[in-house]
């Protein structure tokens, strides 16, 4: 009965064949199978199916599944063989595909790769104003990116990454910044922080994937684009005694793999060879490049630019940032030959330090120290909380920020408290 009962099942699902169960069981071990066989002479067709030498009938007229390919492929084949599928495009949008993946549940126009559009470039429209760029930074930078976009034109060995060292403070981001807003390009910017991970490999896949999303940029927005990775000799560099993580050795390899062949980059899927990379240039900032691996920062992977704002830079820079609060050009002189060998960040935070009085001044006014928490979060809410008036920068608060400034520059270096709590430790 049971052997009648699912013969009748699959005669209910298949009309038009006719299926014999063989009455002879293969036994294997204890357990029982039944063999099913389909005998030809026992096939029918259903009047309403087709013949099978007709047309196919296709799923919907506006399917794209069935479409083929140059090769004869369907677009089912392609998307299991580009398993990196790079279209963000393919979506469950009613009238795109077929209604059968769009349903009450996901909505009617349910995005199922919503994740891979999150932006990872970076634009500058917060950059407003007028800021000084230095010529001979334009000129590396500009010169760097032109050249990679162009190497297949030039007959010369064209390296792909540009790192910019120098000392502390001294504008490297910042500067690379404004050349990316004058030039229009849209980089895609990493950091140290990123160069390490809990899982071997992660880096290393990370540093591939914002590299194809740059060539994306290039190929589908039209827009020039580089992969930037700020304070690379944190991530990477050896300093004193420190371990060298197999998460390091593989974004060293990464990207010494990149410099070597910049135009095919895997992130795992199979090689085709259709896939082709654009050339996208590299640029890295650092402090101190004789920490990283040497074949990395060798002259035909990486071109090396050190930055050191001579004292024209650093006036003009400086003029820049405070034009605005009606600091004239004499008076940044004054204030940069009084306060000389000190880095861009110096000026910067001198303007920071003048807002101290006034801020312990706007403190009182919403009611002192007590009433903070209150105050700052719930008046912010509410849009309650008292104007507060930024004070009028002179030229002498400024001189007294800074000797304030350097004095607490000399504590540091002076002081060493730390040889206090360990007296035991050489020199």
């Amino acid at each position: 009965m049971a052997a009648l009962g699912f013969q009748s099942d699959l005669l209910f699902l298949f009309p038009w064949r006719s299926f014999v169960l063989n009455p002879s069981p293969k036994i294997q071990g204890k357990r029982r199978r039944l063999a099913l066989s389909i005998p030809p002479s026992c096939s029918r067709r259903s009047p309403d199916r087709p013949p099978p030498d007709g047309p196919k009938k296709r799923i919907s007229e506006q399917s794209s599944w069935e479409s083929k390919d140059a090769d004869g492929k369907d677009y089912l084949y392609r998307l299991g063989q580009e398993a990196d599928n790079m279209n963000t495009a393919v979506g469950a949008r009613k009238g795109i595909v077929d209604d059968l993946f769009v349903g009450e549940f996901l909505g009617k126009d349910s995005d199922i790769v919503f994740d891979y559009r999150q932006k990872v470039t970076r634009s500058f429209e917060y950059l407003e104003g007028d800021y000084y760029i230095a010529p001979f930074f334009l000129d590396k930078i500009a010169c760097h990116i032109v050249k990679n976009y162009i190497a297949h034109l030039l007959n010369v060995k064209v390296p792909l990454i540009l790192g910019i060292w120098g000392g502390k403070g001294q504008g490297k981001t910042f500067q690379t910044e404004l050349i990316f807003q004058a030039m229009g390009v849209e980089p895609v910017i990493m950091s140290a922080g990123e160069l390490e991970s809990e899982r071997a490999g992660e880096p290393g896949k990370l540093i591939r994937e914002r590299y194809r999303t740059a060539s994306q940029v290039i190929q589908n927005q039209g827009k020039i684009s580089c992969l930037m990775i700020n304070d690379i000799d944190a991530g990477l560099g050896r300093f004193g005694n420190t371990q060298m993580t197999v998460n390091n050795q593989i974004v060293v390899g990464t990207l010494i793999n990149l410099s070597d062949n910049p135009t095919r980059v895997s992130i795992g899927q199979k090689w085709r060879e259709s896939d082709v990379t654009h050339r996208v240039p590299i640029i890295v900032t650092g402090n101190d490049f004789s920490t990283l691996y040497a074949p990395l920062i060798r002259d035909g992977r990486m071109e090396k630019f050190y930055w050191q704002p001579d004292r024209e830079d650093v006036i003009n820079i400086v003029h820049c940032m405070y034009a605005k609060d009606g600091i004239s050009k004499d008076e940044v002189i004054s204030l940069v030959d009084t306060f000389p060998n000190q880095a861009l960040d110096f000026y910067g935070a001198l303007r920071s330090r003048t807002y101290d009085q006034s801020i312990s001044k706007w403190i009182s006014d919403i009611g002192g120290y007590e009433n903070l928490g209150e105050k700052l979060l719930k008046g912010r809410k509410s849009s309650k909380l008292p104007t507060f008036i930024p004070p009028k920068q002179t030229v002498e608060a400024l001189h007294e920020s800074a000797r304030s400034l350097v004095k607490e520059q000399q504590l540091i270096m002076n002081s060493r408290l730390s040889k206090e709590y360990m007296k035991n430790i050489d020199d």
